[in-house]
């Protein structure tokens, strides 16, 4: 079983401020660190650092190089990721001081995948092999329908929530990845138990986890509900948090695990990775995590 992951990779220019700014408000920082991020860079650095193989599928343009050196490093297939002379993406994150963070996207690069790279990406993909999506990248209702074809497991993570998801064929998607923001934008309330109520309505074949900050994270599979709370730390940066528990469930799922210990090891690695800064580089490996 092979996991792919077709996702952004973006430079994060990350900034420490007061508050985040506001409406015609001039705010000074009081630092400024660069760092690789993008949730695709980010989710295949977690599966890397869990212990699965994972070949990741990119565009990616000038300025990048560290950033294939991190998901090189970090232990990811970097073979597939065509570079050209244009623009990366990035992101503009402002950090709090209580860590929590807010992020203004350019997607540069991240939107030249089309249907010619997804299939040239995914030509050796196999029935049960995983396909790991976020939405900072072009080209989605390719990959879903060739994915689909092939019999592989869709993971989507619908964020950078936009007007385009409604349009995608969310029923092929095998495991949904929301956090409680996303999940009352997407299925109708803000209450925990009834976003896990109308998902279940409305895609009864598919699985949901559902992140809720503070208050943990459920999962609905198979018609059974299951909950993990968060290991308490002193958090500094949450910019990859969610990024490290998607990362570090589907390593779990793949490898044959339970899901209440794929939730139990992703809520551990997450709760690292938020009391470290910056996004990819604060993903723990498996080891530090057990």
């Amino acid at each position: 079983m092979k996991v792919y992951n077709l996702g952004s990779l973006n430079i994060d220019y990350v900034y420490k401020v007061p508050h985040f700014v506001a409406a015609k408000e001039t705010l000074s920082s009081s630092s400024l660190q660069i760092f690789p991020g993008g949730k695709g860079l980010n989710q295949s650095v977690a599966l890397a650092k869990a212990g699965i193989p994972v070949i990741h599928g990119a565009v990616l343009g000038d300025s990048g190089q560290f950033l294939l050196d991190t998901l090189s490093e970090a232990g990811g297939d970097i073979s597939r990721i065509t570079r050209v002379s244009e623009a990366c993406g990035h992101a503009i994150i402002q950090v709090d001081p209580t860590g929590q963070n807010c992020i203004l996207l350019y997607a540069g690069t991240n939107h030249k995948i089309d249907r010619s790279y997804i299939e040239t990406f995914l030509q050796d993909a196999e029935a049960g092999d995983f396909l790991v999506l976020q939405n900072e990248t072009s080209g989605l209702p390719e990959a879903f329908e060739i994915a689909h074809e092939k019999g592989m497991q869709i993971v989507f993570n619908p964020s950078p929530l936009g007007e385009n998801i409604p349009d995608l064929p969310l029923s092929f998607v095998t495991w949904w990845f929301c956090n409680e923001v996303e999940g009352e934008a997407l299925f109708g309330s803000a209450v925990p138990s009834e976003i896990v109520a109308n998902f279940g309505k409305m895609y009864p074949n598919s699985n949901l986890v559902l992140t809720l900050g503070a208050e943990g994270s459920v999962c609905w599979t198979k018609g059974n509900l299951y909950k993990q709370s968060v290991y308490p730390v002193q958090a500094v940066d949450t910019t990859a948090a969610g990024d490290t528990y998607t990362g570090y469930f589907i390593a779990s799922i793949a490898k044959g695990l339970p899901v209440q210990e794929a939730m139990r090891l992703a809520s551990k690695a997450a709760g690292i990775s938020v009391s470290r800064m910056g996004a990819a580089q604060s993903i723990p490996y498996l080891k530090e995590v057990q």
